[in-house]
């Protein structure tokens, strides 16, 4: 890019063709915008863009289209986001109000992100490999039959239902509840294999049989969340914008049903705690995005969990509105989740 003023032509073209949806001549912009120049510099300014790369003419007498390298230096612009007005921020507030729990809580910020951005979008659950244990509670709902209720530092809260060779009346539940969360809370999954080892002391041997078995289910609730899950909304956006792609959808349909697909995706965009980011076309590995782009940014439940959300859709996109929802919804969402 060799003039800012051809930058601002770029801006302008960009715009137009997210706002129409044609190819856009210079002048429309002349129009349109207050670029201080004369059609004919505008027109020399737009050759000289094609030449470079940034814009296409689809036919010899139509006009230019942004290339993914005119749609990438036109995101690299992009120097703030926009705020999102009140109404916008009002309805992310009003979404994830009265969330329940995690499951509760993802399902409604994917919804929430669709909607907003009126794209495809994707919301992973709360990367939790060092999720620890928060509380355990012990109901008996039968005689020989306890629920062993998990609830970990991330939100989730789990239930098992777990079977005992004597009585539950004969084993003191209400103690061995207290004596395990006592010694158990604030324990990674790796630390909960070693707990039977220091409970040996505190629980009567009557009592080893059945803490053996709520330290497994503990155990094997804590690593259950380290699946690296994710939920998706709106695909009946992605087959809204069809005439945005030059082939069919249906192989990208196909991609994003393989979540791993998508986690791949996210996990190769680099991000720091300040920056959005967006991959356009070719930079998106798997073949099946190559026309599309990727908005996404991270969020956090606690200091040391992580995970993305984002959207996926044409390269005609509103950029800067994507981009400033995605960022909002995301620091919305980290917050919800911290307090």
């Amino acid at each position: 890019m060799t003039t800012d003023r051809r930058i601002n032509v770029l801006r302008a073209v960009v715009s137009d063709f997210v706002r129409e949806g044609e190819p856009v001549g210079s002048k429309a912009l002349v129009e349109r915008h207050d670029l201080g120049v004369s059609p004919a510099t505008i027109r020399n300014d737009m050759a000289v863009l094609e030449e470079e790369g940034y814009l296409y003419q689809p036919h010899t007498s139509a006009g230019r289209v942004p290339t993914q390298k005119g749609y990438r230096e036109f995101v690299d612009q992009i120097a703030t986001l926009k705020p999102l007005s009140v109404h916008e921020r009002r309805a992310i507030e009003t979404f994830l109000e009265g969330a329940c729990d995690i499951d509760d809580v993802v399902e409604r910020t994917v919804r929430l992100l669709s909607q907003l951005t009126r794209q495809l979008a994707v919301v992973q659950y709360p990367v939790t490999r060092k999720t620890r244990l928060r509380h355990v509670e012990l109901i008996p709902v039968a005689d020989h039959q306890l629920m062993v209720i998990v609830i970990t530092d991330a939100g989730d809260v789990m239930q098992h239902v777990i079977e005992s060779e004597q009585p539950l009346d004969n084993l003191d539940v209400t103690g061995l509840r207290i004596i395990l969360n006592a010694d158990a809370v604030g324990l990674k999954p790796e630390e909960i294999d070693r707990l039977l080892q220091r409970l040996g002391q505190h629980i009567t041997p009557e009592q080893h049989q059945l803490a053996t078995k709520i330290i497994h289910v503990i155990n094997s609730s804590l690593e259950s969340e380290t699946e690296e899950r994710l939920v998706v909304a709106g695909a009946a956006n992605l087959v809204r914008s069809r005439t945005d792609f030059q082939g069919s959808v249906l192989p990208l349909l196909d991609a994003l049903e393989e979540h791993m697909t998508l986690i791949r995706l996210f996990s190769q965009q680099t991000q720091d705690e300040t920056d959005v980011s967006v991959s356009i076309g070719a930079e998106n590995e798997h073949n099946a995005f190559s026309e599309t782009a990727v908005v996404s940014d991270t969020y956090r439940s606690r200091e040391d969990t992580r995970a993305h959300l984002g959207i996926v859709g044409p390269l005609r996109m509103d950029y800067p509105a994507t981009m400033a929802a995605v960022r909002a919804v995301a620091s919305y969402l980290s917050g919800f989740l911290r307090q």
